[in-house]
């Protein structure tokens, strides 16, 4: 029995679930979205579901959460939450692709074009390719303009694209070119249900690997993008983002 936590979007989704072998029982997937401050509900949410079903955090056989890419905001709290967790209560950690949970709510076959808002006018872009209950990356996730996206969907006329930036995108990938009919609906937000099918927790875990785990950064973030401001001390901004 393990917690899966995805808070990538302004939704917060947690799931309770057990594994035996591949398959994947959610005993309760619960879902949070705005006004909710999701720094200030997660510690409640977390202990009023394991409370439900009578399970103390330190039985769990560990906490997986999604790297996103998505809202820094969202990915920081999830991921110091679950560190913090796991520290206290001595569980494994893993994490996985935010956007390759959205693939497994894809269908099987075509290549699936994962679209999440990272800022106005431009969309987190992961390419991937569902297999049952896991999915293969196509190619490196990145970000792109929604014109960008209509392109590569041109060059690639049998991919379908899908997930939450479809919500305030739709239109303007319509208008320019995309077919009404390969833009799926939902889902809205990543789900924690699926991110759990994704996780395979490490035979051992030393506090050195479980604090080096870091969100899935595509871009750098505003701050670090103003020119007004000098580089904070430490690594720069292109060191944490993710190259394969």
């Amino acid at each position: 029995m393990f917690l899966a936590l995805e808070t990538s979007t302004l939704t917060l989704s947690l799931a309770l679930v057990e594994r035996a072998g591949e398959d994947v029982r959610v005993l309760e997937h619960v879902v949070a979205g705005p006004p909710l401050k999701q720094s200030e509900a997660l510690p409640g949410l977390v202990g009023e579901l394991l409370a439900r079903h009578g399970v103390k955090l330190a039985e769990l056989e560990g906490l997986a959460v999604g790297l996103g890419p998505g809202s820094f905001t969202g990915l920081r709290i999830g991921l110091a939450s679950v560190k913090a967790l796991a520290y206290a209560a001595r569980l494994k950690v893993a994490g996985a692709s935010s956007l390759a949970a959205v693939a497994l709510e894809g269908p099987e076959g075509p290549p699936l074009f994962c679209l999440a808002v990272a800022r106005k006018d431009d969309l987190y872009f992961g390419a991937y390719r569902r297999r049952g209950h896991q999915v293969e990356a196509l190619e490196p996730e990145t970000a792109m303009s929604p014109e960008e996206v209509a392109t590569r969907m041109a060059a690639e006329p049998t991919a379908l694209a899908l997930g939450p930036a479809l919500t305030g995108y739709r239109a303007a990938l319509e208008a320019a070119g995309v077919a009404p009919g390969r833009l799926l609906a939902g889902p809205e937000f990543p789900s924690a249900v699926e991110l759990s099918r994704l996780i395979r927790f490490p035979e051992q875990q030393t506090l050195e690997t479980l604090f080096a785990l870091e969100p899935h950064y595509v871009r750098a973030s505003e701050p670090e993008r103003n020119p007004k401001f000098p580089p904070l001390p430490g690594p720069a901004p292109t060191a944490r983002l993710k190259e394969d």
